[in-house]
């Protein structure tokens, strides 16, 4: 049986970045482990990213291969722009976890198993045939295997608890042992425990002590064996208020911070739908910000209800995922034809139909740009990480407000479940957008509740102002009186004008420009949405090597800004990778008629660097 082993060489000399993955059953805390080691390297000053996976299934048998989950952080002392690509240190709670997950090990990197749960049930359960901490299958690993399951039961004997019980904690010795070895502090997880077990105190001294132990180990294990700590220095950052954040909780901070700029109460329609749910929960925390959030009965009843409010003068915001936007459909056809504002967050997972829900895909924008009844324009946002979600829905909002017309805010699994350093706006840094209502007639003593002005909207009417009557609904209104009135040259202006409003919000954007390089390199990477950060780090180091080459990401997917074909033109070569099989691309080719290029990838996964890298270096071949 393998007991201690060293550190691989790029480990044991103060490395610039590490990647640790932590792997387990589903019920083993995996998720709450690498949040708490997230908690800790934000606290020690590195940058970071994380990668949370979970298994499909709620609650898949104990042991499977299809119930491992997964948690990856990458931090280190530069900037770091993805959750990584190869693990350096892989934690594997039982024979499935480490099945899963060995592939993705970088050769030479460090196993930490716990031989307590390699039982021959187990490894059965796994569909291994023997035992690979004994078989000479890890040989090109370092391997640090023993009995965790024991040391737990061990460390807390003393409070009294059934084995079964017990073992509850070991997520916590395991997280203990990991932070002696990056050399994160402890205290701060010390009170969390105690926060989150306050009415139940034998609970938190357990956990801490379980903590203790295993940052106990770390200590003698370096004193009897090759094992030491890793030390990676804080990263140079700006001055300011930092904290943690994940996609989901900055898109909901973001709405609200949108409407209170635009000084209007918000009502939130929603549905539990993975991984959108998290966005619900958020805001219903928020209700001393003037939010009122509604779990509906269905997706439509979510929909529906949110434009009641905008009809009543509240800002109305909905989420879901793929399936729930597609129930949506009809719905937002009716926020375009009545014109009023609605704020649609989308967090994208793998599809068609249920298809894979707890994993990650960009395979929704043409369902964004695209996916309705009839001519149905509407303006789509994308964020390109959890920070920069807050940016996009504030911006989602002001378009929202300002243009009398439905946003869609396209995040996605990855977003939306990950998180990242992110620097707490000056609010007194963004310019409100007061939303404005029409209170009396506007054309003499005449109504005109579709006279448009000079960005194309309508006016907003709240029902009940005196003197302000007038008809809303689904079917084709007059272009300025709002009578019904579906005669051919009416629906024709209509049409027309509800066109021209959105593609006129392209003149309201900043134009776009590269996240790296220059106009007119050989080569330029277009992303947009969540491969920002591998595209990034891929291009930066290709850009090292010596290669001409460019990034540029969008954040407003439909319009775009309006330099973009001429921005796109000037490349010798365009690359558009994306996590579906060539959505952007597309569009990109039919709206400036370049050659754009795909690298497509559709497994549930992000981009790895490498993965980028070699494209570019294929393409510039």
């Amino acid at each position: 049986m393998a007991t201690q082993a060293a550190l691989s060489p790029d480990l044991s000399e103060n490395p610039e970045a590490v990647v640790v993955r932590f792997a387990g059953d589903s019920g083993d805390g995996m998720q709450l482990t690498g949040g708490q080691f997230t908690l800790s390297t934000a606290l020690a000053g590195n940058d970071l990213a994380t990668f949370p996976d979970f298994p499909a299934e709620i609650r898949a048998p104990q042991g499977t291969l299809f119930g491992v989950s997964a948690f990856q952080i990458n931090f280190g002392s530069r900037e770091i722009s993805t959750a990584g690509d190869a693990p350096d240190v892989l934690v594997a709670m039982n024979p499935a976890a480490l099945k899963v997950n060995l592939p993705a090990l970088k050769p030479g990197g460090l196993i930490i198993a716990d031989t307590g749960e390699f039982s021959k049930r187990n490894l059965d359960k796994a569909k291994y045939e023997t035992n690979p901490l004994e078989d000479g299958s890890l040989a090109k690993y370092k391997v640090l295997a023993f009995d965790i399951s024991a040391l737990t039961i061990e460390a807390v004997k003393d409070f009294g608890l059934g084995n079964k019980d017990a073992l509850r904690s070991k997520n916590m010795w395991t997280l203990g042992l990991a932070l002696w070895m990056f050399d994160r502090p402890r205290d701060p997880i010390h009170d969390w425990l105690k926060a989150k077990f306050k009415s139940k105190p034998d609970i938190a001294n357990a956990n801490i002590a379980a903590l203790d132990a295993g940052h106990a180990y770390g200590e003698t294990a370096e004193l009897s064996g090759p094992l030491s700590q890793v030390h990676v220095s804080p990263t140079k950052s700006e001055a300011g208020l930092w904290r943690t954040i994940t996609g989901a909780e900055s898109v909901s901070l973001g709405l609200v911070a949108g409407a209170q700029l635009a000084e209007l109460p918000m009502f939130f329609g929603g549905y539990p739908i993975t991984p959108a749910s998290a966005i619900l929960h958020h805001l219903a925390r928020l209700k001393e910000y003037d939010v009122t959030t509604f779990q509906a009965e269905d997706e439509i009843a979510a929909i529906c209800a949110a434009i009641g409010a905008s009809w009543a003068g509240s800002l109305g915001v909905t989420s879901s995922s793929g399936p729930g936007i597609a129930l949506k459909g009809e719905a937002m056809g009716l926020a375009i034809m009545t014109e009023l504002p609605l704020v649609i967050v989308n967090s994208q997972r793998g599809g068609p139909s249920t298809g894979l829900p707890t994993k990650t895909e960009q395979s929704d924008l043409y369902q964004a740009i695209y996916g309705r009844n009839g001519d149905a324009p509407m303006p789509v946002i994308a964020a390109s990480s959890p920070a920069d979600a807050f940016e996009c829905a504030i911006e989602a909002v002001r378009i929202a407000v300002q243009y009398m017309t439905p946003v869609m805010l396209l995040t996605d699994g990855y977003i939306a479940n990950a998180a990242e350093p992110w620097k707490v706006p000056d609010p007194a840094s963004f310019e409100p957008f007061p939303a404005t209502f029409l209170t009396e007639k506007n054309d003499g003593d005449t109504l005109l509740p579709y006279k448009r002005d000079a960005k194309g909207a309508r006016p907003w009417i709240k029902p009940g102002t005196p003197d302000l009557m007038h008809r809303i609904g689904g079917i084709e209104k007059h272009q300025e009186t709002g009578n019904i009135d579906y005669s051919p040259e009416n629906h024709q202006a209509m049409t027309d004008a509800r066109k021209a409003k959105v593609d006129g919000i392209a003149n309201d954007v900043p134009a776009q420009g590269c996240c790296l390089g220059e106009a007119g390199a050989k080569l330029a990477v277009v992303g947009w949405g969540s491969t920002y950060g591998p595209i990034h780090r891929a291009v930066t180091q290709a850009r090292e090597k010596g290669h001409d080459v460019a990034h540029v990401h969008f954040r407003h997917v439909w319009p775009m800004p309006k330099n973009t074909g001429e921005l796109l033109r000037s490349f010798d070569k365009v690359l558009v990778p994306e996590m579906n099989t060539g959505q952007f691309k597309t569009v990109l080719r039919d709206q400036f008629l370049i050659d754009a290029q795909p690298l497509n990838k559709t497994n549930g996964l992000p981009f790895y660097i490498h993965e980028l890298e070699a494209a570019i270096e294929e393409a510039l071949a």
